[in-house]
């Protein structure tokens, strides 16, 4: 059977028979046609004539791009081979073929990505930047708190914006986070986050609170503060310290890990704290660590 054809008989599977979603299957799509696009442009016009070799020539030419398509990082390309093998493992199923030719093939390497992260000052005048004191308005009381909360806990954004006024309440020290998959962690919740929660809770929240939510952190109709404003929030305080990094919420939780480690803690300690659950995804901030360390001694001793 040509590969078109029976790629849309495997699309029609995937909808009627696994019952996969319409974002999903529209991803499926668009990979499986640019499989079969390459797959013409080789002269290959029958699934039962692909070989591994085609397949790794596939993955090849997606993360070196070719006149046509532009190159794909190594994560793009990994999922494309996935589709591959999908359509390769259900004409196997259905008797089209004889192998599973994409079985043995390889995903391309994915380049570990060191992690942006802030130096202790540069954390510091991110926080200050946010107007304190008198000035201060309930907004701005409110968005110092949550900038505490975030590098003071190594929290997801998701996590943070996901906390009840009675999960700073019930103990006073720590926070208990739920994570991915609903997974609760306790983690220390330091004096000045804690000052700067109280502060929010007596001063601000009250005033913003409608009575509509149980969330800690609200927004000025009184609803839960949503993922979008609390970026918007870190964003107006790096304009506000005049930092010119590309700062994200999960660059003061990297930052977090990375003050820890350096300060002397240990990398399982660390990895309770993040909630991760492979003590590997943590070890990725010991790489900057000793990258740090590395620095110091290139700068300090006399035979660098």
């Amino acid at each position: 059977m040509k590969v078109r054809a029976f790629a849309k008989i495997w699309l029609t599977h995937l909808a009627v028979e696994r019952g996969l979603s319409v974002n999903t299957l529209s991803n499926y799509r668009r990979d499986i046609e640019r499989y079969c696009d390459w797959l013409e442009a080789a002269g290959i016009e029958r699934i039962s004539d692909i070989s591994t070799s085609h397949v790794e020539n596939y993955v090849k030419d997606l993360r070196r791009g070719t006149d046509t398509n532009q190159a794909l990082s190594a994560s793009s390309s990994g999922r494309a081979l996935i589709v591959a093998r999908g359509l390769h493992k259900f004409a196997l199923i259905e008797g089209e073929v004889a192998a599973d030719v994409a079985a043995e093939v390889s995903p391309p390497a994915i380049g570990r990505h060191l992690p942006d992260t802030l130096s202790i000052n540069e954390v510091a005048l991110l926080i200050d930047a946010i107007p304190e004191g008198d000035i201060a308005t309930a907004v701005d009381i409110r968005d110092r708190a949550l900038m505490e909360l975030l590098y003071g806990t190594g929290a997801r954004i998701s996590e943070v914006i996901g906390l009840a006024v009675d999960d700073v309440s019930e103990l006073p020290e720590v926070l208990r986070i739920t994570g991915k998959g609903s997974k609760q962690r306790i983690v220390p919740f330091g004096s000045m986050a804690q000052k700067a929660v109280q502060e929010y809770l007596v001063r601000a929240r009250p005033s913003l609170s409608k009575g509509k939510s149980h969330a800690l952190f609200l927004n000025q109709r009184g609803g839960a503060l949503s993922r979008q404003s609390a970026w918007a929030v870190l964003k107006k305080a790096v304009e506000r310290a005049g930092l010119e990094k590309d700062i994200s919420p999960h660059t003061l939780r990297h930052s977090f890990a990375t003050h820890l480690l350096e300060g002397g803690a240990d990398v399982r300690v660390v990895q309770e704290l993040l909630g991760h659950s492979s003590v590997t995804t943590t070890q990725i901030y010991t790489h900057i660590t000793a990258e740090s360390l590395r620095e110091v001694w290139r700068e300090a001793h006399p035979r660098h």
